[in-house]
């Protein structure tokens, strides 16, 4: 799966701190996540830490 932030985000920022690779970066309007490098934060944690931070749920997956 992946994981993705959706339309309703509020640049918080809050993902971003959390992600352990730094996947997660400000795009044109909004928070995003680059797939090629996003782990999900396997070996990290036991489930994405962006999707636990979030204030109103952008972080979902696919």
């Amino acid at each position: 799966m992946e994981l993705t932030i959706t339309t309703d985000c509020i640049n918080c920022a809050r993902c971003e701190r959390e992600c352990p690779v730094n996947a997660i970066y400000l795009g044109d309007d909004y928070f995003e996540i680059n797939p090629t490098q996003c782990v999900e934060c396997e070996g990290y944690h036991k489930e994405p830490q962006c999707a636990l931070v979030c204030p109103k749920n952008c972080c979902i997956k696919l």
